[in-house]
This record gives structure tokens, sequence and C-alpha cells, in this order.
């Protein structure tokens, strides 16, 4: 039996496998979203059969969770009756939505699958309420809207659509450089089709020039000594702002990976679901316990209400227009401050405007239009242990994407690595209480005494432990002066009780650049 849509915000987490979806859920994820074996817009080899949606589906529906599939491909003439038929396959395996791009598809998804919701994938472009009203009509129960899309749009699309129709916003993840991910840049250098899930990402490659009459001599291009990643975006990170987009009227907030590890999955869906429980307890939706005090509703305020239009104070306009007029907001941005660049006018992102400053026809053409507040509010304050778990998965420099227009995300172009200051040293296989707490694990990296590490617990923060100075054993009990084996049993003192498939991390002793 399938879950009924969720009343407050979704927590939306990707997973590439089985074990990335059960991860998923264990952390807190109220959906997952995977890809097929085929028609998604991820490489085939990682993802989930149908045996695996089955499974992923029941598991899911036992703890509240939801499952979507990905079947964003643009298909061609060719794939079209294959479609139909995975289509046919996939709604007897328990999983409650498809993602879809293509118009054809959506139309043959309800034809074919009448029973599974429908989302329209960000592949769509979808950029205004008309065309989330179109696809309404058409029987989409979401849209996921384009990553260019800033706040003021957010707003003004869930002013002017049902309020029955999500809408699903990015706010974790790798930012794709073309157009809402529409992009032949691979297909036209290698041959290997994004749209297919074959991208292989020439946008992080290393540029330099060519002159036509020396052939084989490179000149870099003077970003750097070591040439220069002309097209190398930066990463989502809103973590510390979902007040401002959920207030905004983001209905599903959507982490980017599949393609990601199970201890990114576990970290980044921990760190998000705590911080919307925040929200909800700050807000005054939910007590500390989770019992609910007040329905959810965002803070978007419609044509419907008697308020609109009627000059509603905005807290992050107020504050926009006055870091505009040259005075400095007294907010500091954790994106900006943990990258090198300095904060720009002495302004926090949080504060920036969300208002359209470009010269479009829209401003220039006299009409009733509107542009939707929200009510105001305080700053859903996030303890500083929950801002700092972005740091602790492998990422690139990070942003807030294009959700405020005056701190656009733009590109690395002197590098296209992954910052690596934490690294995955075990997975707990199990816990005993005997000899006042033991626990065994799969050894990944290093342990030894007197090294201090973390355990990453679902729905709290991390436990910090030190490692002791003895009882260290191997898989048939032999005491050992440390754990220096990878993907061996080992098994140390520990008396705090800790879940099975918890992440053991710990800090690097030099920051690296490595891919995750």
């Amino acid at each position: 039996m399938r879950i009924p849509t969720r009343k407050k915000p979704e927590v939306l987490s990707p997973a590439g496998n089985l074990r990335g979806l059960k991860t998923a859920v264990d952390y807190g994820a109220d959906a997952v979203y995977c890809g097929g074996k085929a028609f998604g817009m991820r490489s085939a080899p990682k993802n989930l059969s149908l045996e695996d949606f089955e499974e992923g589906s029941r598991y899911a529906h036992e703890r509240g969770a939801r499952v979507y599939v990905t079947c964003n491909v643009l298909p061609r003439n060719n794939e079209i009756e294959a479609m139909r038929g995975y289509i046919g396959q996939l709604k007897d395996t328990g999983v409650d939505a498809l993602i879809v791009s293509d118009i054809g598809v959506m139309m043959m998804a309800r034809q074919v699958a009448p029973n599974l919701e429908l989302h329209v994938s960000t592949q769509a472009g979808v950029t205004n309420y008309q065309a989330a009203n179109a696809f309404y009509e058409l029987g989409a129960r979401r849209v996921v809207l384009a990553r260019e899309m800033d706040l003021q749009a957010v707003r003004d699309i869930r002013a002017n659509i049902p309020d029955d129709l999500d809408i699903e916003c990015f706010v974790h993840g790798a930012m794709c450089m073309a157009f809402s991910g529409r992009c032949l840049f691979s297909n036209y250098l290698t041959g290997r089709d994004g749209n297919h899930g074959e991208c292989a990402q020439p946008c992080r490659w290393k540029y330099s020039i060519v002159e036509e009459k020396r052939p084989g001599q490179y000149f870099p291009i003077e970003q750097t000594e070591n040439g220069a990643y002309l097209f190398n975006s930066q990463d989502m990170n809103m973590l510390g702002h979902l007040d401002d987009l959920i207030d905004s009227g983001a209905t599903s907030l959507k982490i980017e990976g599949r393609a990601k590890s199970a201890y990114y999955i576990a970290a980044m869906t921990n760190a998000y679901k705590t911080a919307v429980n925040e929200y909800m307890i700050q807000r005054g939706f939910e007590d500390a316990d989770g019992n609910i005090l007040l329905p959810f509703h965002d803070r978007v305020i419609r044509p419907s209400d008697p308020d609109y239009g009627q000059g509603t104070e905005d807290q992050v306009m107020r504050n926009a227009d006055a870091a505009f007029a040259g005075v400095a907001d007294e907010g500091y941005d954790r994106a900006v401050a943990t990258s090198d660049a300095p904060e720009p006018d002495g302004m926090s992102s949080h504060a920036r405007s969300t208002r359209h400053k470009s010269n479009t026809a829209i401003e220039q053409i006299e009409t009733d239009w509107k542009h939707a507040a929200v009510r105001p509010a305080p700053h859903v304050e996030l303890p500083e242990w929950l801002l700092e778990e972005t740091d602790k998965v492998a990422h690139r420099d990070y942003s807030t994407g294009f959700y405020y227009p005056e701190h656009k995300v733009t590109q690395n172009t002197d590098r296209s690595a992954y910052f690596r200051s934490w690294l995955v040293v075990g997975e707990v296989l199990s816990w005993s209480a005997d000899e006042g707490g033991r626990v065994t694990l799969m050894s990944r990296n290093k342990i030894e005494p007197g090294q201090q590490v973390e355990f990453l617990l679902p729905g709290e923060r991390p436990l910090a432990y030190i490692v002791p100075g003895d009882g260290l054993r191997d898989a048939d009990g032999t005491p050992v002066p440390a754990i220096n084996n990878p993907a061996h049993v080992f098994s140390m003192p520990c008396p705090h009780q800790v879940p099975i498939n918890a992440a053991i991390r710990s800090r690097t002793k030099k920051p690296t650049l490595k891919a995750e």
C-alpha cells in the first residue's frame, strides 16, 4: 500500500542502489528517488532492478517513506515501446511516483500506470506558474523547478498554483553548468549522452589553448599555473537557509547525488532532516517530540488572501533593502565564510534580495502583476554542529545556487577536485553490552588508540568518541595495536550503544582534494 503525500516539508534523498535507498530511509528521508536499469539519467550498473524496487518500496513503506523512480530521459523513437513496457513493469513494484520530463512519456504513464503519481523533472525547465498549472492539468502532482529559479520566482509560482501541486527544489549537491541540466557537451565531445545517464562531465575537465599552426603545443589559459576549469560549477548548500526556501513555498527539499556513497546519503539526509525538524519546532508547528501543534503551511501570501499586495513586510526583503542602501546586515554567510572569497558588501546571503533586477519585458510593460510576499518570521537558528555536517562529506566549494540573485553560484576555475577533510574509517556491524560495551566493525581506514572518531547516528548529534588505548581486537579476538587493514572485521570497546551500519568517521590529518 502506497504512502500518502506528506502534509509538511519533505526531505527527498538520492539512492543509486538498494543499500543507498535503505540508508536514506534509516537516516530520516521522507522519500527516496532512484533510477532503474533503463531510462534514468544516471549510468545503469548501480541502479535498481525491478526486484530491488519491490524490496525497497516495502522497506520504505514500513517506515513511512515513499519511493520515486526517475524516467526522465528524452526518449528517441526506437525507445518508446520499450519505455511503455518498462513503466508497465514499474507500476506493479509498489513505487509511489514516476519522475518524467517528456510530455509524451507523461501521457504514456497516465495510460499505463494511472495509480502512480507523476512528478515533472527539472529537465522540463519549469520556470513559471503557467507551465506548472499546465502540467497540473495534464495530471502532474509535483513540479521540480528549474535550478535557475530564485526565491522570488518560487514564491510567485507557489502563490499562483493549486495548494495540492507540490513544488520540489534542489537544496544540496552538484550543480550542472547547463540550463536545467539539458546539456549536449558530453555527447558532442565523447559520444556519451548525458540525457541517457552517460555524461562524461567534460564541464569538469581542465582546458588549454592550442594554436592552429602549432599542433601539440598547449598554452594554458592563465587562470592558474595549472590551467583552467572554465565550466566547473560550485556545489549547492542551502542547509543554513532552509527557512527561506520553505517559507517561500517549497514542498520537497531535494538532495542531489544518486552516484554518491551510502555515507554521503546518510550524512546529508540526517542533516537536512534535522534542520527541517528544527524549522517545524521553531515555527511552532510541532513540539520537540514531533507532536503536531498547528497544521503546516508556508508563509507565501496568495492572491486570495485578504492582505495580498498590501505591502506586508518581508523580513528578507527589508534586510536586503538596507544592504542595497549601503547598510551592512548583521548576518554572516557560512557558505562564503568557509571559502576564500570575501563577503560582498558585508551582506549575508540570507538577507539578499529576491526581487527581479533584470530589464525584462514584464518590468517594462504596465500590468497589474504583483510579486508574492511572505509573512515575516524570525530566522530559524540551527546548531553549529549541524551546520558543520556539510563540511564532513567530500564537496566542491559551496554556494546557495541561484536562490539569491546577488549571490549566485559561480564556477571554480582553478580546480575540479573535491575537498575532503573527514574520512569514513569503519562501519558498525554490531554492538554488544558485553564487557561494558563493545562494537564490531568493518574497517575502511586506519583506527588507532587516542584517535577521535565520530559515530553518525540517525536523528541525533554525532557521537564523538576517543579510541581507547587497549582492547582493540581482530576477528579472531586476538589483541591488535591498531586497526590498519581495510575491509577486515575488528572490534573495540565502546560503552555507547550504536546502531548497525552506522558510519564511523574521523578527521583527516591533512585535508585533501579528492573525488568522492
